[in-house]
């Protein structure tokens, strides 16, 4: 899962694509053999994306002060 410069895709680039290769299934059209590239390609960056959220959520916890509850 990388960008085009070889790079692992930002949250938004990760998104995006995402965001694309869901319209295209959900429009049809695309071979059996298609669809299954586009779903792999699609679980891989929901993984991503969800890396980035919870890489920014452990920030936010860990910037965050330390409260008594």
């Amino acid at each position: 899962m990388t960008s085009t410069n070889g790079e692992r895709p930002s949250y938004e680039q990760a998104r995006e694509e995402l965001t694309d290769i869901v319209r295209r299934l959900e429009a049809g059209g695309v071979t059996l053999e298609e669809s299954l590239a586009l779903w792999e390609r699609g679980e891989a960056l929901a993984k991503i994306c969800q890396e980035w959220l919870d890489g920014a959520r452990a920030k936010l916890e860990a910037a965050a002060p330390e409260t008594d509850e």
